[in-house]
């Protein structure tokens, strides 16, 4: 317990060296959409995204636990930068609770470490069905398609995605496999222009005609069914992604605080006060609910572990936007204006309720698993 503490902490006093400059850069980045290019040339300086890879493979060795806070602390100097983090940390971290659980992965981490290659994912926009086609090749597939949401997209290295193919014996199959962003065939979009979150790159990957090895296919499983890799995902992923809402949540937070510290006598600001520090605390126990579930890797993914995760991050991701929502109404008309910082926080942070499940897949998800019923 004392080295992941010592770990967290090394990584919270880099996020906080860092962070001074991603703060004074965040509003140009959200004023015209840009991606945070420089600030993930500074990560890549300092060898962060190969934190969480072990030492043995030639990373940095970081725990589980110490990532999730590492990303909670960049989140309070620039949303857009935590997320788009967090896209390659959870895919990092999935494949090493493959290795640390017998599986393969090794080569993957390695060539992580070794150059400090970025991973993007399409998991949210593919999700059960996955979207594109893939046909049969000689020695492998030729895919197609458009996937959305590629957070990181401008700065990745490796896109890992999946496809539909139609298998002439085992029927409709998800395809999983990982593809170089500079293949042949591969084209980002320039299409992310949204609401909040406006800085992470998260353009859509054009795939044409893009060849795919035999055996770069790691997975799989049956189209629109639930498969045990998936109990992987969402134990592992979770966490990390929520991380920056929360840290988006206790920077609103403590701008709120320190803007009505001179109307502290005013009962109603008093009362408002009370409101957004319940509403924090909620989103803060259900995120260490999240983190405390993956034990540091060490843990079995199952459906019923999924549900639980899967029940805790729609409590953080409520309770983040009801913190940030609360620290507006709280401030009052001044946060109305960009240079309080607030309108972005509060357009930031409905990113929460879009990540895999959303509230209403998830009730339904909890309950079916309750039931003992397939969960989709």
């Amino acid at each position: 317990m004392a080295a992941i503490a010592e770990t967290t902490q090394r990584l919270i006093d880099v996020a906080h060296k860092l962070g001074a400059t991603f703060a004074e850069r965040a509003a140009a980045h959200d004023a015209d959409g840009s991606f945070v290019a420089d600030n993930y040339a500074l990560l890549k300086q300092n060898k962060l995204f190969s934190a969480g890879v072990p030492a043995e493979l030639g990373g940095g060795g970081a725990s589980y636990t110490a990532l999730c806070h590492f990303i909670r602390e960049l989140a309070h100097s620039c949303g857009s930068t935590a997320l788009a983090f967090s896209m390659h940390t959870h895919l990092m971290a999935a494949a090493v609770w493959r290795h640390r659980h017998g599986q393969p992965a090794e080569a993957l981490l390695r060539k992580i470490a070794e150059g400090e290659l970025v991973l993007v994912s399409t998991g949210a926009g593919d999700w059960l069905e996955s979207v594109g086609r893939a046909e049969r090749a000689e020695g492998g597939y030729k895919v197609s398609g458009v996937k959305r949401f590629c957070s990181g997209a401008p700065a990745g290295d490796l896109l890992m995605t999946s496809a539909p193919f139609d298998d002439p014996e085992k029927g409709p199959q998800v395809l999983h496999f990982p593809v170089s962003l500079r293949a042949p065939g591969v084209r980002v979009l320039d299409d992310w222009d949204t609401l909040g979150m406006r800085a992470t790159g998260s353009h859509s990957i054009e795939l044409k005609d893009v060849f795919v090895p035999e055996e770069a296919v790691g997975v799989r499983r049956p189209r629109g069914q639930w498969h045990p890799s998936l109990n992987v995902v969402v134990t592992v992923a979770l966490p990390i992604v929520m991380s920056s809402y929360l840290g988006i949540a206790e920077r609103a937070a403590q701008i709120a605080r320190e803007a009505v510290a001179k109307r502290a006598v005013d009962p109603i600001v008093i009362q408002l006060l009370g409101e957004l520090e319940n509403c924090l605390a909620t989103a803060q126990m259900a995120f260490h609910e999240m983190v405390a579930i993956t034990r540091d890797y060490d843990v079995e993914p199952s459906v019923e572990l999924a549900s639980r995760m899967l029940v805790r991050k729609t409590i953080t991701a409520n309770a983040a936007i009801a913190t940030v929502t609360k620290a507006v109404e709280l401030v009052g008309g001044s946060a109305f204006f960009r240079r309080t910082g607030l309108e972005r926080l509060l357009r930031d942070v409905q990113g929460a309720q879009f990540h895999p499940l959303p509230e209403k897949k998830q009730q339904d998800f909890t309950g079916r698993v309750a039931l003992g019923l397939a969960p989709a």
